[in-house]
């Protein structure tokens, strides 16, 4: 894979240490100091509008239509580690991407926070939910990766911005191999920054959100110490800063990006339903206590800048936003890259669903063997298990001692990987 990276001098003015800071503006200000590239993100940036108008004025989503993004993973910094490392640093990666679904479809448990308490505070905003999966892929790896089919899209070593500085030149911070997936890249990044993005990123280029390595993820259960150079520290140990990027990657700003004035539409983060503001929030603020331009500051946005902790929500016009993003970008994704989902969906069956607790699987055939996670909202693995060619086809399960709620069952096998929802009552 060829680096297209350009090394450049920055001078970050960060405060505390453990106050989140993004690399966002700062890529975004070379961008567009490049002729090129400026008309370019433009252009790109026309046609979204344009998407966008006609989402808010025909409500034309189809709200049963899931949206799949194929996702790659890499660790740069990884290349000379051993097998039990990798093999950490893949469950960190299916742990983060547990988490992503759970945000973006408004199923994370904090939540309840918002539905329960907050909303009463911002009356007229509702949570927004972008009904996405991201599922790391497992099918038609580019050949350079040395991965073959059934393996996940998770690269150990690549020089696929291997620094994590942040940098442009004739592309930014892409790897064209890559093209047609939401590549993540997890690296130790200078300055105090935690992530960076493009503000609308593009597939086609191999585009990429760069996450810091003690920022990704949550943490695992039983805590390893295989890969804990690549532990998350609090106060962002919850995963939300690659929600936080991803958001920019899907051409949300931050919420504090201005004072709206009069049209809320073409200034601030053009969000109409956020609170404008122009002044991050930081750490833990007790609800109401952060004044916006007008409004009391919505600081538990995940566009916002505070701890992992206290973010929990986007709002519905972010994740319309975000919908009409992906709606411009949707054909430059890999449409090759994740397993036949009927396919898999065809050879196994979850009942009773909702249940108590106690349930079965059973599979029509054991052919290939089959690993099955059963995880909650928060990415927390309550369940995990491999069934090899010679297990008995039903199999049940037993969830000791757990709430009632909404869980998530993965279900992979060497033709991918499929995930499907358990209601416990």
């Amino acid at each position: 894979m060829k680096l297209k990276l350009l090394f450049v001098l920055l001078v970050f003015q960060v405060g505390l240490a453990q106050q989140r800071t993004c690399g966002t503006q700062v890529l975004m200000e070379q961008i567009m100091s490049n002729p090129t590239q400026r008309q370019a993100y433009l252009e790109q940036q026309e046609k979204f509008e344009v998407e966008l108008q006609r989402l808010e004025s025909n409500s034309l989503r189809n709200t049963n239509a899931v949206i799949r993004i194929p996702v790659a993973v890499h660790y740069p910094t990884a290349g000379t580690v051993t097998e039990a490392v990798k093999t950490c640093l893949r469950r960190l990666a299916q742990k983060q991407i547990d988490i992503l679904n759970a945000d973006y479809n408004a199923v994370n448990t904090d939540i309840s926070i918002w539905n329960n308490n907050d909303s009463a505070f911002f009356p007229g905003i509702s949570n927004g939910n972008l009904n996405v999966q991201f599922v790391i892929a497992t099918q038609n790896h580019p050949a350079e990766s040395g991965l073959v089919d059934g393996e996940v899209a998770v690269t150990f070593g690549t020089d696929f911005i291997g620094s994590g500085v942040l940098g442009c030149t004739n592309g930014c911070n892409e790897d064209i191999t890559w093209a047609g997936y939401m590549n993540i890249v997890v690296t130790n990044i200078s300055g105090g920054v935690l992530g960076f993005s493009p503000l609308g990123g593009q597939p086609q280029f191999g585009r990429t959100v760069v996450i810091d390595n003690n920022s990704f993820g949550a943490s695992l259960s039983p805590s390893p110490t295989t890969c804990s150079n690549f532990a998350p520290t609090s106060p962002f140990n919850k995963g939300r800063t690659l929600t936080h990027e991803l958001g920019h990657f899907l051409n949300l700003n931050h919420t504090f990006q201005s004072c709206d004035g009069a049209n809320c539409a073409n200034t601030g983060d053009r969000v109409c339903d956020t609170p404008s503001a122009n002044v991050a929030a930081y750490d833990c603020p007790a609800l109401g206590t952060v004044s916006g331009c007008v409004d009391t500051q919505l600081t538990m946005n995940y566009m916002d800048y505070t701890d992992d902790a206290c973010m929990y929500m986007f709002t519905a016009g972010q994740a319309t936003r975000m919908l009409a993003w992906y709606n411009l970008i949707k054909t430059q994704l890999s449409t090759t890259a994740l397993a036949n989902e009927t396919f898999l969906e065809n050879q196994f069956s979850i009942y009773p669903n909702p249940n108590k607790g106690s349930f079965t699987i059973e599979f029509k055939e054991l052919a290939n063997s089959f690993s099955v996670e059963v995880y909650d909202v928060t990415g927390k693995t309550i369940f995990e298990n491999n069934y090899d060619q010679s297990a008995n086809p039903s199999q049940m399960i037993n969830l000791d001692n757990v709430n009632r709620g909404i869980y998530f069952i993965n279900v992979k096998s060497d033709k991918g990987l499929v995930t499907k929802k358990l209601v416990i009552e």
